[in-house]
């Protein structure tokens, strides 16, 4: 008896529709950093009012952001954060044009969000905060660059 090979969570955001072909646009691009840093000012204003859950979860949607942006510029569209981050591993990771640590990073927040959101057990500390902040601040950095080795082929 042959053995399926199980499909990859890329190739199922694929089948799914969570991932779509769209024209690339660097200013989609541009406007998802736009916003990337937009969030990262707000977790800061959310960390000094000690509003620490608000801080991660704006930290997240930085790194969100961010992580769009290379979509919007490869001409692609998520409708799921979670296949943003595959989107990332096969098109990046898998070439080593990013470090797998950035996923892991990218999809830690992503489920410290999911816990915020939906489980009233979640409260962010300062600490915690103030190490999303980074996080994301260095994400959002490596994104750039990335977007502008792109740019430059």
């Amino acid at each position: 008896m042959e053995r399926e090979l199980k499909q990859s969570s890329f190739e199922e955001c694929i089948e799914k529709g969570e991932l779509r072909r769209i024209p690339p646009s660097k200013e989609k691009a541009e406007g998802s950093i736009k916003a990337a840093w937009k969030w990262l000012d707000e977790a800061k204003i959310n960390l000094k009012s000690k509003a620490y859950n608000s801080s991660v979860l704006s930290s997240y949607l930085a790194m969100f952001h961010s992580a769009r942006s290379i979509l919007y510029f490869d001409g692609f569209r998520e409708k799921s954060h979670y296949c943003v981050a595959r989107y990332l591993e096969e098109m990046y990771v898998k070439k080593d044009l990013l470090k797998s640590i950035w996923i892991d990073l990218l999809d830690h927040y992503r489920n410290l969000r999911h816990r915020d959101q939906y489980n009233m057990s979640f409260f962010a500390t300062n600490n915690e905060a103030e190490k999303a902040i980074k996080t994301a601040e260095d994400f959002t950095r490596r994104i750039e660059t990335l977007l502008k080795e792109k740019a430059s082929e």
